[in-house]
């Protein structure tokens, strides 16, 4: 039965991945979106020619309107049941595959996340698990070297995620205290996330050894005999549910549980001879094989490529076939916050207030995955840095200046209903988990202290 909970379980993150879309992606790359493919596209092709469609893979390269973007996204949702209740599942999955690398092609810096590299890489190894036929039985022996190749996979995935804390030469994770950070300063905490902070330090260095021990040694159980598989699958299991619960990390815990089905619940029966077994056999090796590559560059074993062996990789990366992972590798230990403010003269300003990000410090924190709402995690990354290396943030701006009402659609709250500002800015604060005495005497989740400017007042030309 494990084939049919993974299969079944992929069927689930695939259609959560793309119906999370659907209220989003006009406000984020319509044609009055933040980053509109209708331009992102046309400018691709005139800096790269014909290999543009090689380096930018997209069903979009036939239309960028907004109508096509959504049939490609509603295909998915239909073709994510379908996968589920077992009807034609070798071209759904292929189709699947196709349709969620169309959408992250065209996403751009918002679709620039390890769970939608780890859900294509997973839907395309997912192809060589599905069987041929209207609705065949899911429960029949899977091909022996396509079950390997999940379990190298996830191999790959934990201990990859383990090594990049150490390798990246973090103080905090090696002195073990990084907890005490993380969750304050991850994107979106959920409503724990405030108790949690509030452990004692021994606690929080113990919760950073047991996650070293789940990341680097854990994942070595995975290839050993079967009753050591399904310890290490009940403890990966439980680890993703402790992740879970302390923050808002979209589909990436629950892909990663089903991830662990088919590899670490396998019963190991022998599947009957087919037709395309030593296809399907060939195919898992070679992406094992560039796995393995992946595997020794992120631990600094293989620092170099020779050709040919660099054009492949390249080739498996640009498909996602095979990527590379590790969430954290060096923990934030402060939270700026962007608060965008809009004003009819100037003098008197009002915050935009985004739908789950911290803004009103007396808002409580939400629980929203396995939805991702991709401008909040995105307006994250941009307070680490500044507004130069996040151009798209100039585009917001833009958008809210014209009023652009896809775009105010991704926020919680418009202080400008009736007509856009005058002028918009960005200020940025530094926000801080309130202590257990100011909770309860304001209520108050968030205390801040203002930094400065983040992006200084602007206005449309006259």
């Amino acid at each position: 039965m494990a084939r049919s909970a993974f299969l079944r379980g992929l069927a689930i993150v695939y259609f959560i991945a793309f119906l999370s879309l659907l209220p989003q992606v006009n406000g984020l790359v319509g044609a009055n979106g933040i980053l509109p493919v209708r331009s992102f596209l046309p400018t691709v092709h005139e800096e790269y020619g014909t290999t543009a469609y090689l380096y930018f893979p997209t069903l979009a390269w036939l239309s960028s309107s907004n109508t096509f973007l959504h049939v490609l996204i509603w295909s998915g949702v239909l073709l994510s049941v379908a996968l589920f209740v077992r009807v034609l599942p070798l071209p759904v999955t292929v189709a699947l595959y196709v349709l969620y690398l169309s959408m992250d092609t065209v996403g751009q810096v918002f679709f620039s996340f390890q769970w939608d590299a780890l859900l294509l890489e997973t839907g395309f190894a997912a192809i060589l698990l599905a069987p041929m036929g209207l609705r065949p039985a899911y429960s029949d022996p899977p091909p022996r070297m396509a079950v390997w190749l999940f379990r190298f996979l996830l191999f790959r995935f934990m201990l990859e995620s383990g090594a990049v804390k150490l390798l990246s030469g973090d103080p905090t994770w090696r002195s073990l205290t990084a907890l005490n950070y993380q969750y304050e300063t991850q994107p979106l905490p959920t409503p724990p996330a405030w108790y949690t902070h509030h452990l004692p330090a021994f606690v929080q260095k113990i919760s950073v050894v047991g996650v070293f021990a789940i990341e680097l040694l854990v994942p070595f159980l995975f290839l050993g005999p079967r009753r050591l598989r399904r310890i290490a699958a009940l403890i990966t299991i439980a680890f993703q549910l402790l992740i879970a619960f302390t923050g808002n990390y979209t589909f990436f815990n629950l892909l990663t549980i089903v991830l662990c089905f088919i590899p670490l619940f396998d019963d190991g029966q022998t599947p009957a001879p087919g037709r395309f077994r030593w296809l399907i056999s060939a195919v898992s090796v070679a992406l094992i094989a560039l796995g393995l590559v992946q595997l020794l560059a992120t631990l600094g074993i293989l620092p170099g490529l020779p050709e040919p062996v660099a054009s492949i990789n390249f080739g498996a990366e640009t498909l996602h076939l095979v990527n590379r992972y590790g969430l954290f590798a060096v923990m934030t230990t402060s939270r700026p916050e962007i608060i965008i403010e809009g004003s009819d003269d100037a003098e008197n300003w009002k915050a935009y207030e985004f739908p789950y990000k911290p803004g009103d410090v007396n808002r409580h924190l939400p629980w929203v995955a396995p939805y991702q709402p991709r401008l909040d995690w995105q307006m994250w990354f941009a307070a680490l840095s500044n507004y130069q290396n996040n151009p798209w943030f100039a585009q917001v701006l833009l958008r809210l200046l014209e009023g652009s009402p896809d775009v105010v659609k991704l926020l919680a709250m418009n202080p400008f209903p009736d007509k856009p500002p005058r002028f918009v800015r960005a200020r940025t604060y530094d926000y801080h988990f309130s202590d257990a005495p100011t909770r309860r005497r304001t209520g108050a989740i968030w205390t801040r202290t203002e930094l400065g400017e983040y992006f200084p007042a602007v206005s449309l030309r006259q």
